[in-house]
């Protein structure tokens, strides 16, 4: 008996070292983050001044040539050695620091979207009509991801500790899949974890998956004739693709529930009095899976050779994106949603506040309150029902991300209402404090190697033992021309 009471005296002695060692451990951590915030806070301006010049930009996927070179020079002239033009696409960039392991990626994107074009005011007003915009904050995606990786470089410099950080400046997720581009390439490979962020409505963090995707081109090819003297003469290749979308609209009732379909016109026919000897749509198919989204996609070009053979034309199809779903990785995503708790939402001065308060009237109605921005959401694993080229990198590294409320509350991604605030105050906060989010889950992860370890472990595990990583575009080119003229 007496030697069990001393045994478990020793054990107690032995745990209340080991958690006052802890907590010592804890608070040395946080001031190192505090340190980490306060430098991230001294560049503001100058982080602000480089978010606002790359939503004045506002270059579409794989010509984001100006935006991608500020974002190399704040880089350069921050002490990394910058390898650009990566992977064989012109605007893709990889910046390094340091030395030795763990290697921590981080991703920054930075092309815009077509036709959101928008002045920083409360209603509808393009700057350039018809022009694009940051409707989805990727001007502020990509030098929140350099102020992280500065801020990284700077405790590694100054510690003088081992680990490498490395920035991947990504181009064209919108539609363009940059990322998988450079996966199939290995730009990706000797990473220990990848982290990454994304503008929002809200603050979560979360173990998030996403729908896998395939996007491509349905050209179809007719003769022309004269609409009214010689129709019999013609073969409509309008007809053509809409019978094709006439088609894959009567599928939709035939497929899971969690998969979406979608396209658009891109061409049509030159005048109403001629026979269209040429049509073109841009198709897009989403699946939870991406076995299940390739099977979708084979489903849509059969509807398009039915449609041809039917209206007496011919069809050529492409895939030009492809990418796999998000893997979640909770070991990381619970390291990040504690760092964001810790930073907060944000907040709103009073002109914030009277802009925020406009805006929601042009969005409808049951919109959340606006103090929606303050708050952090509780962790979970969550589904998001659209798709990213980051889904790639996650089945080959373990990867994970967070959302920032750079958007007022109840704004939807791809509209004017986002592109608006992605380009004054509202934006610029909360890119900081996505900044500031992915500097403390990066220090998490230079320091704690069993938190990388336990990660790699679920990553094996989700992915199963046999994973091989094969890319679902192939072996084709980047779609360089896709969004020019747009």
């Amino acid at each position: 008996m007496k030697k069990t009471t001393i045994a478990l005296s020793l054990i107690l002695c032995w745990w209340f070292a080991a958690q006052a060692q802890d907590r010592k451990l804890m608070h040395h951590k946080d001031q190192d983050k505090l340190l980490l915030w306060q430098s991230i806070d001294k560049k503001f301006a100058q982080y602000a001044k480089a978010a606002r010049q790359i939503w004045s930009f506002a270059e579409l996927g794989y010509l984001e040539y100006k935006s991608s070179a500020l974002l190399q020079s704040i880089l350069t002239e921050a002490g990394f050695q910058v390898e650009s033009g990566v992977a064989g696409l012109p605007t893709a960039f990889v910046a390094t620091y340091g030395k030795g392991t763990p290697v921590i990626g981080i991703l920054a994107e930075f092309d815009a979207l077509p036709g959101l074009s928008q002045d920083t005011v409360p209603y509808r007003k393009p700057l350039v009509e018809g022009g694009s915009g940051h409707g989805c904050g990727h001007n502020l995606f990509g030098v929140a991801s350099s102020a992280a990786a500065i801020a990284l470089k700077e405790y590694l410099q100054q510690n003088r500790l081992a680990g490498t950080i490395k920035v991947f400046g990504t181009p064209a997720e919108e539609g363009g899949a940059g990322k998988v581009f450079m996966a199939r390439e290995g730009i990706f490979n000797g990473l220990d974890a990848v982290l990454h962020w994304h503008p929002a409505a809200y603050n979560a963090a979360n173990a998030e998956g996403c729908l896998a995707m395939v996007s491509g081109k349905f050209r179809f090819y007719g003769q022309a004739a004269h609409a009214a003297a010689s129709p019999e003469r013609g073969r409509s290749a309008l007809d053509g693709l809409e019978a094709m979308n006439f088609m894959v609209n009567l599928l939709r009732e035939h497929i899971p529930q969690e998969g979406r379909i979608h396209y658009v016109i891109t061409r049509g026919g030159t005048a109403a009095n001629v026979v269209p000897d040429y049509a073109e749509a841009e198709y897009i198919v989403r699946m939870p899976n991406h076995e299940a989204a390739m099977e979708l996609w084979e489903r849509v070009t059969k509807a398009a050779e039915g449609a041809a053979i039917g209206t007496g034309t011919k069809v050529q199809y492409e895939i030009t994106a492809a990418h796999m779903g998000l893997l979640p990785n909770e070991t990381l995503a619970s390291v990040m949603h504690s760092n964001l708790t810790k930073v907060g939402g944000v907040k709103y001065d009073e002109r914030e506040r009277a802009f925020a308060e406009e805006l929601c009237t042009t969005m409808g109605k049951n919109l959340p309150p606006l103090k929606t921005a303050e708050e952090i959401q509780p962790f979970q694993q969550s589904f998001f029902y659209a798709s990213t080229d980051v889904g790639d990198i996650s089945w080959l590294v373990p990867t994970t991300g967070l959302n920032t409320a750079t958007w007022v509350p109840g704004t939807a991604a791809h509209t004017w209402q986002a592109t608006a605030t992605d380009g004054m105050s509202i934006g610029m906060k909360g890119m900081i404090n996505a900044a500031k989010t992915l500097a403390a889950t990066g220090l998490d992860l230079l320091t704690n190697p069993q938190l990388l370890q336990k990660a790699k472990a679920e990553l094996n595990n989700r992915r199963g033992a046999n994973f091989q990583y094969k890319s679902m575009i192939g072996n084709i080119q980047p779609p360089f021309n896709y969004r020019k003229g747009l």
